[in-house]
């Protein structure tokens, strides 16, 4: 456990594209995707793409300010594909490794830490992405998974900003409801992956960094799961970017009090694990707008819905805001605009 709780930002859409993030740079080729990106552009304008974003998109400047503002973390996303020709079956895709390498000299320079999050989602409805081999089952391409894990964590292992090692992204599980069978990763299959990805950390990076597990949106499902003694350092974590069972139906002060009040549920669930229980990415996205609500009242809105969820993951050892940056600077997701008037003290 930290001595002092990691109240951090997300570096997503630095490594992997995210459209919503840079949706410039895909506006072009009509690809909502990395991979239909790739199909779009043709292997040698997509790296090209790529390699200008990654050398513009975040600088050093970027993680002063981070730590400037008062957080003391961030949370990495990287592709299964980080190493490039040197790591398992990475295709088309253009590697990242030096820049993770930057991201560490960067960080340690003004005394941030750093959990790298391993961004593939098998399971989830964009499952396709981050397939290995195309296919959809997750057996087929863990292994290599594993070996990214055992990977990065050996690289960075000596490293000061070194925190932990999430071992994947935000994977979905198998689930029915009524008759209708819910597609996802079968539940076993996770674990499994999990206890793996968790060997594969402790052999490579010894037993300081903490082994972060994604609760799958399943908080409930994984109680006593690794609490053994035989465990350490294992943490869950429990994001809250996809209620929007919640989001879609709920409206105004009423809905905003709803969404708060949901993520203090799954929260309370996913501690009955007995793990230590973090929030690796939430927003300040708000329900629909009331129509009569004026922008003003949206933007007060908007800080008592980051202020009622501060509030809720206070005992937490650590939260990511989703994202340090984006391109459009979106309310609700850009840190910069949606904690801009917050007081540092509320943030470290």
């Amino acid at each position: 456990m930290a001595e002092r709780a990691l109240h951090g930002v997300n570096l997503t859409g630095w490594l992997t594209l995210e459209p919503w993030v840079t949706p410039e740079l895909f506006a072009d080729s009509g690809a909502l995707d990395e991979p239909s990106l790739v199909s779009a552009l043709g292997r040698k304008r997509y790296r090209a793409l790529v390699k200008k974003h990654r050398d513009e998109f975040f600088e050093e400047a970027d993680f002063t300010r981070i730590a400037a503002r008062g957080f003391n973390a961030v949370r990495l996303p990287v592709p299964w594909y980080v190493f490039g020709s040197r790591g398992p079956e990475c295709g088309p895709y253009k590697g990242c490794i030096d820049y993770v390498d930057l991201a560490f000299d960067w960080a340690e320079e003004v005394g941030l830490k750093v959990v790298l999050m391993l961004a593939a989602s098998p399971g989830s409805a964009d499952a396709a992405k981050v397939a290995i081999d195309g296919s959809l089952d997750f057996r087929e391409y863990k292994d290599a998974l594993v070996e990214v894990v055992s990977a990065l964590s050996r690289r960075y292992a000596m490293r000061e900003g070194f925190f932990g090692m999430e071992v994947l992204g935000s994977p979905s599980v198998q689930r029915r409801h009524w008759l209708q069978v819910i597609d996802g990763v079968q539940i076993h299959t996770l674990r499994n992956y999990y206890r793996d990805a968790y060997q594969a950390v402790r052999r490579a990076g010894g037993d300081e960094p903490v082994v972060i597990l994604p609760d799958a949106g399943v908080p409930d499902a994984w109680r006593h799961f690794m609490a053994q003694s035989r465990y350490q350092n294992v943490w869950l974590d429990c994001s809250f970017t996809r209620l929007d069972g919640v989001r879609h139906t709920a409206s105004g002060p009423s809905g905003a009090r709803r969404l708060a009040d949901e993520a203090r549920k799954q929260l309370v669930k996913a501690r009955r694990s007995g793990l230590p229980t973090l929030v690796g990415a939430w927003s300040g996205a708000l329900p629909y707008a009331d129509s009569l609500m004026t922008p003003e009242g949206r933007i007060a809105l908007e800080r008592v819905f980051i202020s009622e969820q501060l509030a809720v993951y206070r005992d937490c050892p650590a939260w990511f805001f989703e994202t340090w940056k984006t391109s459009g600077r979106l309310s609700g997701w850009d840190a910069r605009v949606s904690l801009a008037t917050f007081e540092r003290r509320m943030l470290d």
